[in-house]
């Protein structure tokens, strides 16, 4: 039986994605397959996988088709959640398509791939959807 596996981001450093995903979303690099080029991520409550990590050559798209949403309670945390993620090396991204009254905030990680951080309460279905 076929079963969704975990959402994998290609890197070019890293170390530095394994240092920024682990403290963004407090999980634990695992030495399961770890190599030079992969590193898989686990929930640091034991509850298992969440990311894996794949050195990869090409550029990080700029509007990629796939994302990750973060998802935030209230509008305060999704603000300290992204002062936070920004004081780890991620950076705002000049987003032109924000609908009005946004309820996510688009971001990149220091590899430049795309992920929002959504405000779950100020979500239009209220358990956040397609930020773009």
């Amino acid at each position: 039986m076929l079963r969704l596996g975990y959402p994998v981001i290609g890197v070019t450093d890293l170390p530095r994605a394994v240092e920024f995903w682990t403290r963004a979303l407090d999980l634990v690099a695992t030495e399961e397959w770890a190599s030079d080029t992969w590193r898989t991520l686990d929930h640091a409550d034991g509850s298992g996988r969440a990311l894996a990590l794949m050195v990869s050559a090409s550029p990080a798209e700029a509007r990629p088709r796939l994302h990750l949403d973060l998802f935030t309670e209230t509008s305060a945390e999704q603000q300290a959640e992204v002062e936070r993620l920004t004081g780890l090396g991620a950076r705002t991204v000049a987003w032109d398509s924000y609908p009005p009254d946004p309820d996510f905030v688009v971001l990149a990680d220091p590899d430049d791939n795309i992920f929002c951080v959504v405000d779950l309460s100020r979500a239009p279905s209220g358990s956040g959807g397609p930020a773009d």
